[in-house]
């Protein structure tokens, strides 16, 4: 549906609770978390103004404006979501953040909690103190049931075998790149589950995030506490003498954790992990820059894969141009770039969005190639780096992105609007 149509079913829905009664507003977060999940929203943002409650559902990347509720109302929805989420009531100075518990999850109609399904996703919360008050952010992740394994993401077949030989190595550093919302972390979990899946008991697998997101069987799992002197970096270092086979680390943020990372790597452990980067070239450059020798990174680095998430064009309503853009028409500004199709709000498929889900992209940089190799050892510069990368037969996410194009996959408008310009 449109924002016009999601917002009119979520009213319709709202007028249905009765007002009446001290469980109101658990009953209108129960419906609210319900229906952003019938729209396949991702995140729900519950942003405080001075005269109303906005909220905001985030769907196939795209935030949608889909209620407004009286102020009045703004504390306690977000102090209900607070106790969900095991969090402070009378704390709305500081930001915090934690995970719905089973025993306090939602229920849908006449249901029982959602979190106690165990086909439906992890929900986290967020609040930030703001002029008018909290603001609340909720992640509701996929259903468990959904992206468990590297061949359930739908990754190209050649970035999903470099991966599977990756993931059996028994050293080395596997780095999963690309902007929040990319869909790292969904991956970085596929991996887990696939190494589970591949050796069962006979490797320990542990990991170190910020926070725990999903619960993986078989893999050790711990959340930092910076608040306690537990930070990634003292984690790490302790981690490593508890004689585990394979390390995940939630990100890099930093050179300390970056160096306890590639240190772990060179003593004999598999580490995944997760580092924002526009492409796969400039997280090799950002390496460099945060300190990492290149000596290290040629030896440790088993290969870097960046992602993005691209909106599905709908079948039944969009008309999408089957010829590659030239180079002019993809440095236009998004003001210049027409429109391929226009919405159909009647469209039964995807309600006049134009796009029906999000699938994923990738590329693949191999520092085991030669000319990559010597040009980490130069520490040459992005731009360099990946003229060298195509020239060693690295496809590029834009490459793909044109392929995805011309197979009407997706379309200009999308790809410009998550990979921008050259």
């Amino acid at each position: 549906m449109n924002s016009d149509s999601i917002t009119a079913t979520f009213s319709a829905a709202v007028r249905e609770l009765q007002k009446a009664g001290d469980d109101y507003v658990p009953r209108l977060v129960d419906l609210l978390l319900e229906e952003a999940r019938k729209h396949r929203a991702s995140d729900v943002h519950l942003i405080p103004g001075d005269d109303r409650l906005l909220m905001q559902w985030r769907i196939d990347g795209v935030l949608h404006s889909v209620a407004n509720f009286d102020a009045q109302l703004s504390s306690r929805l977000v102090a209900r979501l607070k106790v969900m989420a095991g969090l402070l009531t009378y704390r709305t100075d500081v930001p915090q953040e934690g995970r719905v518990a089973k025993s306090a999850g939602f229920k849908p109609s006449g249901g029982q909690p959602v979190t106690q399904n165990p086909t439906v996703g992890e929900i986290r919360v967020t609040t930030f103190p703001t002029l008018y008050g909290e603001k609340a952010a909720i992640r509701l992740f996929a259903e468990t049931d959904k992206f468990r394994r590297l061949g359930d993401l739908g990754l190209p077949d050649d970035v999903a075998t470099s991966m599977r030989d990756m993931l059996q190595a028994t050293s080395g550093v596997v780095l999963l790149t690309g902007p929040s919302g990319s869909g790292k972390t969904t991956t970085v979990y596929a991996c887990l589950r696939e190494i589970v899946k591949l050796f069962g008991e006979t490797k320990g697998v542990m990991t170190l995030e910020d926070p725990i997101e999903v619960v993986v069987d078989g893999v050790t799992q711990s959340q930092v506490k910076p608040h306690v002197g537990f930070d990634l970096t003292t984690g790490l270092k302790s981690m490593m003498r508890q004689d585990p086979d394979v390390i995940m680390v939630g990100e890099i943020r930093d050179p300390e954790t970056a160096e306890c990372a590639f240190q772990a790597a060179l003593t004999g452990h598999l580490v995944l992990t997760t580092f924002h980067a526009g492409s796969s070239v400039e997280a090799v450059t950002r390496l460099l820059d945060l300190g990492i020798e290149p000596y290290m990174l040629r030896s440790t680095l088993r290969g870097v894969v960046c992602q993005r998430l691209l909106r599905r064009s709908c079948p039944d309503c969009a008309v999408l141009e089957s010829e590659f853009a030239n180079s002019e028409t993809s440095n236009k500004i998004l003001d210049n770039v027409a429109p391929t199709n226009a919405p159909s709000e009647s469209c039964p498929n995807c309600g006049g969005l134009r796009y029906l889900g999000r699938f994923v992209t990738a590329e693949f940089l191999d520092p085991n190639r030669p000319g990559i190799a010597s040009a980490i050892l130069s520490r040459m510069d992005a731009h360099a780096l990946e003229t060298i990368a195509i020239q060693d037969g690295t496809v590029t996410l834009r490459s793909r992105a044109d392929d995805l194009i011309q197979n009407r996959q997706t379309n200009r408008e999308e790809v410009f609007r998550v990979l921008g310009n050259h």
